[in-house]
């Protein structure tokens, strides 16, 4: 059977996309617009209404569909052991995280906004090491975070249900991929799926096309940014990119999502800046806490790091503390999403032409 390639349609992130602060949603949804791409991405729905104002919300879903654009939103920290990183949940349920949740649920689903964005954790501190990652925690174990999100997704299983709505788990970078199948698999696949962010696949040691088959029947939002690789004694370090400007095979991505069944938007994560992320592949702290590693992976990481210094070599692509400009002009910064979304439907039409000449 022939897989159907859809038009893609790329959006923005409404917390990265410059200059979102200060725009607001409705202004954002209109530069969006302005600029051709199909929607906007707010993280969670407190930065669109901290109030959660229903009068607020559906003047933002009217002026989305007026646009044509899609609109979607989400909720923010999952896991127990994180949730004093996100005060405004416990404020919106006057002390009640759970009620937090049950009530941004009710507002998102409210204006049609169904597969919402969760994540398990926040990065910390780049100079704190391992320990800028939650996973590597001294006060808790990851199992047992694991074990206490798993939890609290049951304890909102019956609120989703009840609004036909599914938690999206973000990709990020303290969670495996094989850990968000198996919660999938405990929690169930009708009310928790995927945000996928290849850029965060690559710091658990994990290649972008493997994870990304393995998680691709429970994609249901995406954050699309590109990542290379480079040498470090301590291993490899990431640093993102727009999609094109690095290593991942955009075309066995997108195939791999379709071919699932997966019909996701499409939304790029800004970055700016270095943006490096360290992989440790060496330290044998970092080896013993990784027990989904698969040697062909990394080995795949190690590979494609010498993609990239060979290109940089060759001058083909462009070395890491050269890709970000100083003082970026706001065409540098939209140019992104610009490129990336090129990047993706370029992919989608080799993907097309391919699928045309099976038939």
């Amino acid at each position: 059977m022939t897989t159907v390639i859809p038009e893609i349609r790329v959006g923005i992130d409404g917390r990265k996309f410059p200059r979102a602060a200060e725009l607001g949603p409705i202004a954002l949804l209109e530069r969006c617009a302005a600029l051709g791409h199909a929607g906007v991405f707010f993280r969670t729905v407190l930065d669109v209404s901290p109030t959660l104002d229903f009068g607020f919300l559906a003047a933002v879903k009217q002026r989305a569909d007026e646009l044509g654009l899609y609109l979607e939103m989400g909720l923010g920290k999952i896991n127990p052991y994180n949730t004093p990183e996100a005060p405004e949940v416990r404020d919106i349920g006057q002390g009640d995280y759970v009620l937090g949740m049950t009530r941004m649920i009710e507002a998102t689903t409210a204006i049609g906004c169904t597969a919402l964005w969760g994540d398990t954790a926040n990065y910390q501190r780049h100079s704190w090491g391992l320990h800028a990652i939650d996973r590597y925690r001294t006060d808790v174990d990851w199992p047992d975070q694991l074990e206490a999100t798993r939890k609290f997704l049951l304890k909102l299983k019956p609120v989703l249900k009840d609004h036909c709505a599914v938690i999206a788990v973000e990709t990020h970078e303290e969670i495996t991929t094989a850990e968000i199948v198996r919660l999938i698999e405990q929690v169930g696949d009708d009310t928790l799926g995927v945000t996928l962010d290849l850029a965060n696949v690559v710091v658990r040691g994990e290649d972008p096309i493997a994870a990304t088959r393995r998680l691709a029947p429970f994609v249901r939002k995406t954050h699309m940014r590109d990542i290379v690789l480079f040498a470090r004694p301590h291993g490899l370090e990431r640093q993102t990119r727009a999609c094109g400007d690095g290593v991942i095979d955009w075309v066995k991505v997108l195939g791999a999502i379709f071919e699932a069944g997966s019909r996701p938007n499409f939304t790029i994560e800004n970055v700016w800046g270095s943006d490096k992320n360290q992989i440790p592949l060496f330290d044998p702290d970092w080896q013993a806490r990784q027990p989904d590693a698969v040697l062909g992976e990394i080995l795949e990481l190690i590979r494609l790091s010498r993609v990239f210094e060979d290109g940089v070599r060759a001058g083909t692509m462009i070395a890491p503390d050269d890709y970000f400009s100083p003082d970026p002009s706001l065409d540098e910064l939209e140019g992104f999403v610009s490129r990336s979304g090129a990047t993706l439907k370029a992919a989608a039409d080799v993907l097309r032409a391919a699928s045309a000449t099976k038939e």
